[in-house]
């Protein structure tokens, strides 16, 4: 490699690096500068560039500027306006500063010139391919020069020559460039220049990778920006909007052509608001929408109109029960005030029956025969007060009471609400729902009833509510006090056969696919089936035993393929078995120390055989049978009642002491309590100790005292019904009682004998067999 040395004016670059064999515009502005390029062009037009080592430095010294740099001739040079000259030059070779030679105007300065002799070693030819294929994959992925470039770059032969070309065109920093420049040895240059090569490759692929990621994520948020501005073009070219702005707009609407009151409307409005500015991802704009909807959907204001027409609802209520003459009575009464008074606040009935009376039916029977809207709501096991109340807005799947939720399953604020089993109610640490009702019950409080969810009042003073139990002991006092207490006590013989032909046995051959050719109920069929294979209040039991009926006779018409099936009191037992209920007690001969009793229970009334028997003892008094604690009070008050009689009855005085009593109540797997059995037990003892028959067909209900007082109890008319069904013919029943003999039904009065008492010496003188007959 050959040095030549030469004095020639100096340009010094900030920012830019020029190479051999590259050709470059420059613009030169500072004095120093133009003076060097004036005195290059008045000689041979060569001037050295060398590159300042800080680009912001206005006035270099010579320590201010790289030493090696490059010769380059100056090819043109134009003036432009200013005083800054545009320049073309292109760099021939490599230089070396020598020495400075500071002139006034510009710098001198000696250059040693480095002439390249080109060696091709297999090492270099190794490491001129290596930066050539480098370069190649530098070029496919910046994609900054064009492939022509690329192809003339590629011929190029010369090593150096090539390294100087390829390191013009890489984007590099200064140091870098200035490192390739003062590589004078051409190994040297290819080798830093395929590091250089080797990290900006590495680069370039990072950049390739965070680029596909990025346009990957931009591309799809522009597809979906584009896809949604496509939707919203869609759409507003239909006359659609946005899901958001579409429901907003739907809530506006609905409010608009609903007749709320205002505090409803101010409500829904200002809920609109908040929706609309609230984001649709967050979740509480769920919570609103259920609250809306549920605001909206309510019966504020919607009524339907009651058909008053008295004759028609009477019909009606015939048509669907037989008998209940009490509630339809007042039924009746209610829709004839209703068509002299329109604004009367519904009543609150409540039908306390056993079941199977068709306490449910009756309510739907209400219902269309005054045309309103039917909702039931089943109380039975509710112990929570959010169940009545509603949960608060803020609980997690919050929802109005029932009450508020059956307003909106009717559809009207003036619906037949029907609250099923109120007597099955509980309360626990949730609260007492019970309590809650009375705000739903109480005339003067539930035109503005309070629901938790809802927030806002609602008036239920338009509902006519239907309240069922079967207890009345187990309504709360403050609950019972609200409402007018209507007893169902049960059905005669005579009533459930002609339910069972009206009702039971046209619906339950409906059901069965069965024509009244097909299946024929002989006179006496339906009756044997009530009195031996059913022992209820309601008719609940009789129903499944037709649908047994119905169900044997289809299997004969499809097995058997016979015509008709023909039910008959003589063939019953081979369709339905054996009865399951013994004779009655009005068939058996009297007997000694055997009491018939009646009891309520709640499935209506009950008949209860007592039974005391005596034994040699100390006097010890055994009672047996499932008693309560009042039943035993009154089998003891009873003992005591016959041991101040002693004298009356005939009995020892020392009976007590000598002799052991026993009082049992058979089926004893049923509890049994209540104040009834006091005369009946104390009969029962009274023919155990004196050995005379108690008569069979008198069954006597009634509590005694210590004095031998009967007093009056309850539940009269399902006590006189049960005697009625096992075929008592006469009842003892206390004095005071005599009253609710009104409500027995007129044929079971004609068939039976009632003897009203007040003392036990009535009971006795009745109920013994006399001597005489």
């Amino acid at each position: 490699m050959a040095t030549n040395t030469r004095q020639i004016p100096m340009l010094p670059l900030r920012g830019i690096l020029v190479f051999p064999y590259m050709i470059i515009h420059l613009d030169v502005g500072r004095e120093k500068s133009i003076s060097a390029l004036e005195e290059a062009m008045v000689h041979d037009r060569l001037i050295m560039l060398a590159t300042q080592k800080d680009a912001q430095n206005d006035k270099p010294a010579p320590e201010d500027i790289y030493t090696v740099g490059t010769v380059a001739e100056v090819k043109q040079l134009l003036k432009l306006p200013g005083g800054t000259i545009h320049v073309l030059v292109e760099g021939l070779r490599r230089a070396e500063i020598v020495r400075y030679t500071d002139h006034d105007s510009f710098y001198m300065v000696e250059i040693a010139e480095h002439e390249e002799t080109e060696q091709k070693t297999p090492e270099i030819e190794a490491l001129v391919r290596t930066a050539v294929h480098q370069f190649e994959q530098w070029v496919k992925l910046s994609k900054k020069i064009p492939p022509e470039t690329l192809v003339s770059v590629v011929m190029v032969e010369e090593p150096g020559r090539l390294s100087d070309l390829i390191a013009s065109h890489l984007t590099l920093k200064i140091e870098d460039k200035q490192a390739l420049l003062a590589a004078i040895p051409v190994k040297d240059r290819v080798e830093i220049l395929c590091d250089i090569l080797g990290r900006e490759l590495e680069i370039l692929e990072l950049e390739k990778k965070i680029n596909v990621r990025v346009r990957k994520q931009m591309e799809k948020t522009q597809k979906e920006y584009y896809l949604r501005e496509q939707l919203k073009a869609i759409q507003k070219e239909l006359g659609d909007k946005d899901d958001r702005a579409a429901e907003v707009d739907d809530y506006r609407q609905r409010l608009k052509e609903l007749d709320l009151p205002k505090d409803v409307a101010d409500k829904v409005i200002k809920e609109i608001e908040r929706l609309e500015k609230m984001p649709p991802m967050v979740a509480e704009s769920a919570v609103i929408r259920t609250y809306l909807d549920w605001l909206l959907s309510l019966p504020w204001t919607t009524e339907t109109n009651d058909r008053i027409d008295v004759d028609l609802a009477e019909t009606i209520l015939n048509e669907d029960h037989y008998g209940l003459d009490k509630v339809k009575e007042r039924i009746l009464e209610y829709l004839s005030i209703r068509k002299l008074a329109e604004k009367i606040k519904g009543p609150i009935l409540c039908l306390i029956g056993p079941p199977g009376v068709g306490k449910t039916s009756l309510a739907r029977s209400i219902a269309r025969s005054m045309e309103r809207k039917f909702v039931r709501v089943s109380l039975g096991g509710v112990r929570d007060e959010a169940e009545i109340r509603g949960h608060r807005r803020t609980y997690v799947g919050a929802l109005p009471g029932r009450v508020i939720q059956g307003m909106r399953t009717a559809g009207s604020k003036n619906p037949v609400f029907l609250l099923d089993e109120i007597d099955k109610m509980s309360a626990d640490f949730r609260g007492d729902p019970s309590a809650a009702l009375l705000e739903v019950l109480d005339p003067e409080q539930n035109n503005s009833f309070s629901d938790h969810y809802v927030e806002l009042p609602f008036d239920l003073s338009r509902v006519l509510w239907v309240v069922t139990a079967n207890a009345l002991h187990n309504i709360p006092r403050p609950l019972y006090d609200r409402m007018e207490v209507i007893t169902i006590a049960g059905y005669t013989e005579e009533e459930k056969v002609q339910i069972a032909k009206r009702y039971l046995i046209p619906k339950q051959m409906r059901d069965h696919g069965l024509s009244d050719k097909q299946i024929i109920f002989s006179e006496g069929t339906v009756q044997k089936v009530i009195r031996d294979y059913t022992r209820e209040a309601g008719v609940r039991s009789l129903e499944r035993n037709i649908a047994g009926l119905c169900r044997k006779a289809a299997r004969q018409i499809v097995q058997e393929k016979r015509a008709s099936v023909r039910l008959t009191a003589q063939n019953l037992h081979t369709f339905l078995g054996a009865p399951k209920y013994r004779k009655t007690q009005a068939e058996m001969e009297p007997q000694v120390g055997v009491a018939t009793g009646l009891a309520w229970t709640e499935v209506g009334g009950d008949v209860l055989a007592v039974e005391a028997s005596i034994m040699k003892g100390k006097g010890q008094l055994t009672l047996t049978g499932q008693l309560g604690d009042v039943m035993r009070e009154s089998a003891q008050a009873g003992f005591t009642y016959i041991r101040t009689r002693v004298k009356e009855f005939g009995i020892a005085e020392d009976f007590h002491e000598k002799t052991d009593i026993h009082i049992h109540l058979p089926e004893g797997a049923i509890p049994k309590d209540g104040p009834s059995a006091g005369i009946t037990m104390a009969s029962a003892l009274a023919s155990a100790l004196t050995g005379k028959q108690l008569r069979s067909d008198i069954a006597m209900t009634g509590e005694i005292t210590l004095r031998g007082r009967v007093l009056p109890v309850g539940g009269i008319k399902e006590k006189v019904l049960a005697a009625h069904r096992v075929g008592i013919k006469k009842v003892i029943l206390p004095k005071e009682n005599k009253r609710d003999i009104d409500d027995i039904p007129v044929n079971v009065k004609r068939n039976l004998e009632f003897i009203f008492v007040e003392h036990m010496d009535d009971v006795v003188k009745n109920a013994f067999v006399q001597e005489n007959g």
